[in-house]
């Protein structure tokens, strides 16, 4: 499975927006230069996050996105889900239907032992994603590095003057 690059930018620029300001919106052209980034293509994604109830967007000259939650009640499956969708994975295209054997009235989700490994990896996958919070994420940059959240409020208020 291959998610798009939006999820990493998505889930990089919430983890800098934690460490702004309480209230202080960012543009999204000022995420987006942060990584050198297109801000056409990451106000899409920021957007999305938004549509999600995971951004709040202030319109205007002072406006831009912020966390509409705590970091700690926005989880990494939240943000793929917001950028990616809620669809499985793997879809089930009922392969076994067209081989040789009965097959009506077989629900071939439930049946083929390709598709219950598929799930149950998927699963294992979501939950281990559900499982890690922004917060989380934040503490352990902030252990392994410092001076990141002092760096990351700088780099944006620099910009604003």
């Amino acid at each position: 499975m291959r998610m798009s690059e939006g999820v990493e930018w998505a889930i990089h620029s919430c983890l800098n927006l934690t460490w702004v300001e309480p209230g202080e919106a960012v543009p999204a052209a000022r995420l987006a230069a942060f990584y050198e980034l297109p801000a056409a293509y990451l106000n899409k994604q920021l957007q999305a996050l938004a549509r999600a109830g995971i951004l709040a967007s202030t319109p205007g000259p002072r406006g831009g996105f912020r966390l509409a939650r705590r970091p700690e009640d926005i989880t990494l499956m939240d943000v793929v889900a917001a950028i990616e969708g809620p669809e499985e994975a793997f879809r089930c295209e009922e392969v076994l239907r067209r081989g040789p054997g009965e097959h009506e009235g077989v629900d071939y989700r439930r049946r083929c032992l390709v598709s219950q490994s598929m799930r149950r990896a998927e699963l294992a996958w979501r939950r281990e994603l559900a499982a890690q919070t922004l917060a989380d994420l934040r503490e352990t940059v902030e252990r392994r590095r410092p001076s990141t959240p002092a760096e990351t409020r700088a780099w944006f208020a620099a910009l604003r003057t």
